[in-house]
């Protein structure tokens, strides 16, 4: 049975006018009169009867549009939900450190969606608090697919393969008296306050250990978690600091000043939990960016 000629059965059920059936259906009158009549002579039984330039159903024309419309209904649900399904995109959920996500992450995504030409994978992006043990900690928690920040103690459950480098600058304002040397020594910054990073931070413990290897530490004017937070401060005057290079930098009135002493390079991270089994558009993302990162990306994030 033909599903055009029940759904124009069913039409010219409500309007009970060929002429105007067919309008609706921008199909013309003799073709609707050829599916009425078609599906007559295949049940056999009359299902319209004219009444003046009109129609109407007969008894039987009744029971049948009854049924016909309620699977027609059921029928178009299906395939809307059918549709709506092979629509559904495999969504990859990645957390990182809103260092990577200016300009690394977002590029890495886009490549990677050109070379797959998926239409069907999204990103969902996230930096959580943009602390790398909160975001290692929603990646152990599954409440992201793959994490991109530092690699920290105490996470044997997550695999963690390396993916960009940056080596570590001192910043000052303008106008500071450091402003117009081409390299520092870190030892040369004790003597001027600094911004330096809070005890939540992963950098932390390195940066206390690179200043107890150049003989003290720096006096703290602020404690900050995020190197985006003391660039900013940096940039209005507040102190100076030694923070990761970093391209927004690029973009601050602060002046950059390579670190002659000690030769230091940070390097972050792709983590991925051990012992899940991925989604395949997520296993996808991991060895692309496994692929695309067998040469670290050094400052160009």
């Amino acid at each position: 049975m033909n599903l055009d000629h029940l759904r124009y059965f069913v039409a010219l059920s409500r309007t009970e006018n060929y002429t105007q059936t067919a309008k609706l259906l921008h199909i013309t009158q003799p073709s609707l009169t050829k599916a009425i009549h078609s599906l007559e002579n295949e049940l056999n039984l009359p299902l319209f009867k004219r009444i003046g330039r009109n129609v109407e159903l007969t008894p039987a024309g009744k029971l049948f549009a009854n049924g016909v419309e309620s699977s027609l209904i059921t029928l178009d649900k299906s395939i809307a939900d059918i549709k709506s399904f092979n629509q559904q995109k495999a969504v990859i959920r990645v957390a990182s450190l809103r260092t990577l996500s200016i300009k690394w992450l977002p590029d890495m995504a886009q490549r990677f969606l050109q070379a797959t030409q998926n239409s069907a994978i999204r990103f969902q992006f996230n930096t959580d608090t943009g602390l790398s043990p909160d975001i290692l900690n929603g990646l152990r928690t599954k409440q992201y697919d793959v994490a991109f920040c530092s690699k920290l103690d105490n996470y044997s459950d997550l695999d963690f393969f390396p993916v960009a480098e940056q080596t570590m600058v001192c910043i000052t304002p303008t106008d500071h008296a450091l402003a117009n040397r081409s390299s520092i020594n870190l030892t040369e910054t004790l003597a001027y306050p600094q911004i330096t990073f809070s005890e939540r931070s992963g950098l932390h413990p390195i940066m206390t250990k690179l200043f107890n290897d150049c003989g003290g530490q720096p006096i703290s004017a602020y404690s900050v978690e995020e190197d985006q937070a003391i660039a900013g401060l940096v940039a209005n005057g507040f102190g100076i600091a030694v923070v990761p290079n970093m391209s927004i930098l690029q973009t601050m009135p602060v002046k950059i000043i390579p670190l002659s002493f000690p030769n230091w390079q940070r390097i972050l991270y792709m983590a991925a939990l051990k012992t899940a089994t991925p989604q395949p558009a997520v296993n996808q993302f991991i060895n692309f960016v496994r692929t695309q990162s067998k040469q670290l990306s050094v400052n160009n994030i």
